[in-house]
């Protein structure tokens, strides 16, 4: 994968990302591991044998001992299979309070852990390592990064409770939680004053909006950080159709959901069917990491998306 180019707010298909960092270079680091990466996943237990299920399948399989699960109940079909769940006290809705509750317990782990990154996920993305750590490692050593893909083409705009029961309106750039986004700990640091145990919550409530939003309004407003957008990283709330089947091995996430009342995914070719992959993660995997067990003896000889595209 070659080196990105630096451009503000440049959004397209190819993989590039916008920064502030202006004509900083790049400066030599240590080579960067799954090992230095918090992986957060959140989910809750409803979809413990759905959504989950098939991440844990598919990607989580590749970055099991890295990737950690925050839910809301507790299942012994997961925890006696080795994955790293997390049980939390947050509520199972899917309220801006019970969101922004795991958000503050993904924090609060992180900080606890010796990482360099913290990258959230929901629990309908696929996460790609490879282009994970390319993404990562572009950036400059020690700097204070927030990249992922806002969910508008304008700054959020809200409320801001102050004392008194005053108000005043702000706006920031926000990485919506459902494409994923990630922290660099130097940053995450900055943030303990609104972000450390119980301040994450009440910060949530400052401005009545939820987690994602929380974690813009922090690095943003009080921080004065700008957010990195990237293209890499895709929610359902996008048209998934308009990625090109070459483009989406180079992609950080990928998603699945309803969209305009039809089943939104990336449109692939494989040998499942649609009732079998609807959300086109098995066929992904697959041409991913083709001698995996479960995939069709038809790709298993096959020269895998890895071996063609990435480092």
């Amino acid at each position: 994968m070659s080196l990105f180019s630096y451009k503000v707010h440049k959004t397209s298909l190819t993989p590039q990302i916008s920064t502030n960092f202006g004509e900083q270079e790049m400066r030599p680091q240590p080579p960067l591991g799954l090992t230095d990466i918090f992986i957060a996943v959140k989910t809750t237990g409803r979809f413990h044998k759905t959504r989950l299920a098939l991440l844990l399948e598919t990607w989580i399989s590749t970055t099991k001992h890295h990737t950690y699960i925050f839910t809301d109940s507790p299942d012994e079909d997961i925890s006696s299979e080795g994955f790293n769940i997390i049980v939390t006290d947050c509520p199972p809705e899917h309220s801006h309070q019970a969101l922004s509750c795991k958000m503050a317990a993904e924090y609060d782990h992180f900080m606890a852990s010796e990482k360099k990154w913290l990258c959230h996920v929901d629990d309908d993305n696929y996460l790609n390592p490879g282009p994970l750590l390319s993404l990562l490692t572009a950036f400059p050593a020690d700097s204070d990064i927030y990249v992922g893909k806002p969910s508008l083409d304008r700054p959020m705009r809200a409320q801001e409770l102050l004392e008194g029961n005053k108000t005043r309106d702000v706006h920031f750039w926000f990485a919506t939680g459902g494409a994923g986004f990630c922290l660099s700990r130097k940053l995450a640091e900055k943030m303990a004053p609104w972000a450390s145990g119980p301040r994450f919550e009440q910060t949530s409530a400052v401005i009545m909006l939820p987690d994602d939003c929380t974690v813009g309004f922090i690095i943003e407003r009080h921080l004065g950080i700008s957010m990195v957008h990237s293209n890499m990283f895709h929610s359902h709330l996008e048209n998934l159709l308009l990625l090109a089947p070459s483009d989406i091995p180079k992609q950080v996430t990928l998603s699945y959901g309803w969209f305009e009342n039809k089943m939104n995914s990336v449109e692939l070719k494989g040998v499942f069917t649609k009732d079998e992959d609807p959300s086109k993660f098995r066929t992904v995997h697959c041409l991913l990491y083709p001698t995996t067990s479960w995939c069709p003896v038809a790709l298993k000889s096959a020269l895998s998306w890895n071996q063609h595209v990435l480092p």
